[in-house]
């Protein structure tokens, strides 16, 4: 199969969709790689480091889209990009349809079949393919929010940690799964006062015997959220409905009673956010003040430690792309229900239960997209 892996362009993206230790794998089991010659240059991997490994360097995208079969991607495509794909290719890559109806439409137009790692499931329910982001967005998300609590940037001026005498900042996280977690491991590091909501008293269990006395936990209604989040200095929002539009669990009327100067940070913006007053922003202006509060709603957290995030994304997705280019991608998904849940779009159908419920769109049956 010929595979492309063209440069990100969505701004300040600087992962790579293989990188060429992966790319290496894929040309010793046959097959033929194409990379944008530039594609990897922003974390370290030059045109050399691949052409040496065996790729074929091109140096424009419409030259990967032109000539792959399949297109390996980390960010969602953006409209420019969609308009060069087309019927019976294959796109690889990050999609959060449920949030961006112009891209699903896009999708729909090219007739492409294009499979979201972030659907892609586990036996356990899991998503591998999103759990690495997810630990790295969580890790950040306090990182940033520390930052955003600072007085320069229109923070109320706390430190996270405290000092000797000085109480340290209350940190709220609101869902505890992976990325939630990974935020409570970070804040409790810093020895911030830290509370994790959750509707699953077994998650929360889970995080208490994990954590121990200095994590509070809490089990997240309505009432219990606004209380929480009106006390908060700094409130992390990890909420995620595989495929689905995130739900908005922080209101307007509760940031109006919180202190002015509090920071919200939304990991679940890349499916619309959970917060009421969300939307998104980018690395380059990443925070803006509502209702007194400083929010961070960067749609791809993980592009701004773009090699730990390229490194740990190949790691799980590399197995993957082996199999649908050495299977073909319906005997792929025709043979694993698990990968079949990533199957978004398929021939100007929309494939996903989620998707096409957030949107409004018919959803087509998978079994028969893969026998057609």
């Amino acid at each position: 199969m010929k595979i492309g892996v063209p440069k990100e362009i969505k701004i300040h993206e600087y992962r790579v969709g293989l990188t060429p230790e992966s790319v290496a794998e894929l040309i010793a089991e046959g097959h033929e790689v194409i990379v944008q010659a530039d594609a990897g240059e922003g974390i370290g991997f030059s045109r050399h480091d691949y052409a040496n490994l065996g790729a074929k360097i091109v140096e424009t995208a419409e030259e990967v889209f032109a000539e792959a079969e399949m297109i390996v991607k980390v960010k969602e495509p953006q409209l420019q990009e969609c308009a060069l794909l087309r019927a019976g290719q294959v796109l690889f890559t990050y999609l959060h349809l449920a949030a961006d109806k112009p891209q699903t439409d896009a999708l729909l137009k090219s007739g492409v079949t294009a499979i979201a790692y972030e659907t892609v499931t586990a036996e356990d329910r899991s998503l591998p393919l999103l759990t690495p982001m997810s630990e790295v967005a969580g890790r950040m998300s306090v990182q940033v929010g520390a930052y955003a609590l600072q007085k320069a940037v229109g923070g109320n001026g706390v430190l996270l940690g405290g000092v000797p005498g000085v109480a340290p900042a209350k940190v709220v996280v609101i869902g505890g799964g992976i990325a939630g977690s990974n935020a409570a491991i970070m804040a409790l590091g810093l020895q911030a006062d830290v509370t994790v909501l959750d509707k699953s008293v077994s998650r929360l269990r889970w995080l208490q015997n994990t954590f121990g006395a200095g994590l509070r936990t809490v089990r997240a209604t309505g009432e219990s959220i606004r209380k929480e989040v009106e006390s908060a200095d700094l409130v992390i929002g990890a909420v995620l409905v595989p495929g689905a539009a995130a739900p908005k669990l922080v209101t307007r009327e509760m940031l109006k009673n919180m202190r002015v100067g509090s920071a919200l940070v939304d990991i679940s913006i890349d499916q619309g956010g959970c917060f009421e007053t969300s939307r998104p922003t980018s690395h380059d202006n990443p925070t803006y003040i509502e209702e007194g509060v400083v929010h961070y709603c960067v749609t791809n957290m993980p592009g701004a430690v773009a090699r730990t995030a390229c490194l740990a994304l190949n790691n799980v997705t590399l197995p993957y792309v082996c199999a649908l280019a050495n299977k073909g991608w319906k005997k792929a998904l025709g043979i694993d229900p698990h990968f079949a849940a990533g199957l978004n779009i398929h021939a100007g159908k929309v494939m996903n239960a989620a998707v096409g419920e957030a949107l409004d769109y018919p959803v087509a049956d998978i079994r028969a997209a893969c026998l057609d």
